[in-house]
């Protein structure tokens, strides 16, 4: 089958609105997108909703569409790093989906932190090239606060252990992170990166949140990020636990937003906060 025809170099999309990258069109993606790295995670996250279809499939980009609670969800992979981020982001901005949630796994750098806990980013150091094509380094990685709010009460609520502040997002998992590389390959700038984190308070490593969470402000789209601890820098310690647990919060989250997007849309105001919630004893209780 020969490939569909595009209309543009400069914005690769057919006709019909499909992208190149992802091969998905306006009516294939929803509202709220979840973005894990692996492609093999989109069937884990929509293994959770009620229903799903697998609505596009190209490269590292595994797209499954469906419906939670009501709510419609799509899950999308978007690979290894930042680059591979800026350009899922970039595609989705222009296929109308408003709230971007990633489904990550992550390095822990701080003492207190368990492998198998949840981080969820509130902002993340741009140590990452792909950003710096949209904006000057001192632009603010910052994740939207209702999608802080959310991931908090979905954890809060589902009993996961978890962590809240600044994550460091690199483009490169050795060298980038602190890590020798082949042979031992350690020159002295890339000595300093863990420490210079560690001092700085930040909580872990990853390689796709500054990405998604710049160019998500620059367009105006609702963005947040939540990881799963996987390996731990301070005790030299590494297991892959914790992934369905950031699964399963990220999913709950993107139905708590839909609520507060209702609520928002009853009260008549832009930005969702606590007195929005129903009053005890006022009808029903608060959402979730």
């Amino acid at each position: 089958m020969s490939d569909p025809s595009f209309t543009s170099a400069a914005a690769p999309f057919t006709a019909e609105g499909v992208n190149y990258h992802l091969r998905i069109g306006p009516g294939d993606v929803a509202p709220t997108v979840l973005l894990p790295g692996d492609p093999a995670r989109v069937a884990l996250i929509s293994a959770g909703w009620d229903s799903y279809r697998e609505a596009g499939s190209n490269r590292e980009f595994v797209t499954h569409t469906g419906e939670l609670d009501g709510v419609p969800l799509s899950a999308i992979s978007t690979g290894i790093g930042n680059p591979a981020m800026a350009t899922v982001v970039e595609s989705l901005a222009r296929l109308g989906p408003h709230t971007l949630l990633r489904v990550g796994t992550t390095g822990c750098i701080q003492r207190g932190i368990a492998l198998g806990d949840l981080v969820i980013a509130r902002g993340a150091v741009r140590l990452d090239g792909a950003t710096r094509a949209y904006v000057r380094p001192e632009y603010p990685a910052a994740a939207h606060p209702e999608a802080v709010i959310a991931l908090v009460q979905a954890c809060e609520e589902l009993g996961y252990p978890y962590h809240v502040g600044i994550t460091a997002s690199t483009d490169s998992w050795y060298l980038g992170q602190g890590r020798p590389g082949h042979r031992d390959y350690f020159p002295s700038f890339a000595r300093t990166v863990l420490p210079d984190m560690q001092a700085a308070g930040v909580l872990n490593f990853e390689m796709e949140a500054s990405a998604l969470l710049t160019v998500a402000g620059l367009y105006g789209l609702r963005a947040g990020a939540i990881f799963a601890v996987v390996a731990n820098r301070v005790e030299d310690t590494f297991q892959v636990s914790g992934v369905d647990r950031a699964v399963a919060a990220a999913n709950r989250a993107a139905v708590l937003l839909a609520e507060m997007d209702r609520q928002k849309e009853a009260a008549g105001v832009a930005y969702w906060h606590p007195g929005l919630l129903p009053r005890a004893g006022a009808g029903e209780g608060p959402a979730g």
